[in-house]
């Protein structure tokens, strides 16, 4: 899918360079969908936590945490600011008790 239409559009030469555009591609791509199932989560536990439901609250929780740690990892946020995000949300969560 990525590679159709990177051979019409690209502007490398070496076979290398052509295959690290596709790299990138394929990894913008998953590191967006990363990003974007942690924000999706943290907006959940904003609204439980609004709604007070504590148990939903720390399910979604625990999934959120596993997420941000694995992007860390993976080099999709720096290891502090998962760790800030991580924070952030328990101490919502404390106040929530």
């Amino acid at each position: 899918m990525v590679k159709k239409s990177i051979k019409s559009s690209c502007m490398a030469n070496i076979k290398s360079a052509k295959k690290r555009i596709v790299q990138s591609l394929k990894r913008t791509e998953i590191n967006k969908f990363r990003k974007s199932r942690i924000k999706s989560g943290i907006k959940k536990i904003h609204v439980l936590v609004d709604g007070k439901k504590k148990e939903e609250v720390k399910k979604q929780f625990l999934k959120v945490e596993s997420e941000l740690s694995t992007a860390a990892s993976k080099g999709v946020f720096k290891k502090n600011t998962a760790a800030r995000l991580v924070s952030r949300l328990s101490k919502k969560i404390k106040d929530l008790n």
